[in-house]
């Protein structure tokens, strides 16, 4: 069995991530699994780039236009949404044409367009696309929030200031897409159980197969090790409570980092002990920007992308906290969680189905920084904290190794090619 992953990038981004996983777990199990991207960071050998071209970044800047002046010349959310108005066929291709499955990941920006998408669908191969968020079954948008349009039909997208000048991208889009998977078999794969029920309530999955299998995380590259030692290498205190939060971007607003700066200084007045042996690591770009919000001493650590480091950094601390505010199935919670690092995060999207309230973390109210403090507090200081480590190490052992994942992937692909 062949099978052909398709993601925009090879290593950048929780999707790029987690589809790259998801290769080196099937290829383990048997499956002859390679990548197309558009942009390729390494010289792995199952990795292909489609061929390289100066109108590869004009597409990009192009969409990115399309959708600036649909949001009346304004930034916010320019990259929230993707219209897909432009790409490339990939379907000529020689890692296409010797697939037997083709498998779809997050493949936006300037990557595939709507009719590059329509060519693969209509290619006579199976096809399985993973939604590493919402815009499979949306209009244009990654994340809906509130708005349920696309259960019907969207239009006059909300997150395009004053719903958009001229033409209705949402609109468009969304009926495209209609037409597109009206008359072929999709798999959809929801990372989460939460992304997979909202995929089901579309009116674009309608008659579709639609299941949930969670990313996989390399136990052999994730895992408990000695956190002195790391501390001692990556210059941090010994002597401090440590509490890591990491993004790649530290001041995208959906990240929440404010709600983690105020449940910060809440600790800080209601619990001075605590507040004296904390310290905050801030990992990911920007993370020296962030560091007068917090009322305690904070390491700012730059992005990483050795996997090796960022092991080291989650057994360098005794916390991973994520106050995202929308998130589907975040590959950091499954990073921590195999080094035995318990979490704290809201109410939202799949996090609660990673981490177990109060068993191996906790699973804060929405959006509410008092109950965030509340929970770091739990976990630091009222819990059994080695109780908290071990359940945390043995969830991500149970349910997001590579072998599990890779059947239940295999299982969807095999049941495809006997239809």
């Amino acid at each position: 069995m062949r099978v052909l992953i398709i993601n925009t990038s090879e290593r950048v981004g929780g999707a790029a991530i987690a589809a790259n996983r998801l290769m080196e777990a099937l290829k383990k199990n048997g499956v002859k699994a390679k990548m197309l991207v558009r942009d390729k960071q390494t010289d792995q050998m199952t990795v292909s780039a489609i061929p390289s071209s100066w109108l590869l970044p004009v597409k990009f800047v192009w969409e990115r236009v399309c959708i600036f002046v649909a949001n009346g010349f304004k930034k916010r959310n320019v990259f929230q949404m993707d219209i897909a108005n432009t790409g490339t066929d990939i379907t000529h291709l020689f890692e296409f044409e010797q697939a037997d499955v083709i498998h779809l990941h997050w493949v936006n920006q300037g990557y595939l367009s709507l009719n590059d998408l329509d060519k693969i669908l209509h290619a006579g191969k199976p096809v399985v696309i993973t939604m590493h968020d919402m815009w499979y079954f949306t209009g244009i948008c990654h994340y809906a929030g509130e708005c349920k349009r696309y259960e019907s039909a969207c239009y006059k997208c909300p997150q395009l200031t004053n719903g958009g000048w001229g033409k209705d991208w949402a609109k468009s889009v969304f009926e495209r897409k209609r037409q597109m998977y009206g008359d072929v078999k999709i798999s959809f794969v929801g990372c989460s159980q939460w992304i997979a029920n909202l995929a089901r309530n579309s009116r674009l999955t309608q008659g579709q197969f639609v299941i949930n299998i969670p990313n996989t995380i390399n136990t052999s590259v994730f895992h408990p090790t000695d956190r002195d030692k790391v501390r001692t290498k990556w210059n941090l205190p010994q002597d401090k409570t440590l509490i890591l939060f990491g993004s790649q971007r530290i001041i995208d607003e959906r990240k929440g980092f404010r709600y983690l700066a105020e449940a910060c200084n809440i600790i800080k007045q209601e619990d001075g002990a605590l507040a004296d042996k904390l310290g905050i690591v801030v990992l990911g770009s920007h993370s020296d920007k962030v560091e007068s919000l917090i009322p305690f001493d904070v390491y700012p650590v730059n992005y990483l992308s050795n996997e090796h480091e960022v092991m080291e950094m989650y057994n360098a601390v005794n916390l991973f906290v994520t106050p995202s505010l929308q998130d589907n199935l975040p590959n950091t919670i499954v990073e921590a969680m195999a080094c035995g690092t318990p979490c704290v995060g809201f109410n939202v999207g799949g996090i609660p189905e990673m981490i177990d309230h109060k068993e191996n973390g906790y699973v804060a109210n929405y959006m509410d920084a008092a109950d965030f403090a509340k929970g770091i507090r739990w976990c630091l200081d009222e819990a059994n904290y080695d109780t908290l480590c071990t359940n945390a190490h043995k969830k991500a052992l149970t349910t997001y190794s590579e072998d599990r994942i890779a059947r239940r992937y295999t299982d969807v692909y095999e049941m495809l090619l006997e239809q």
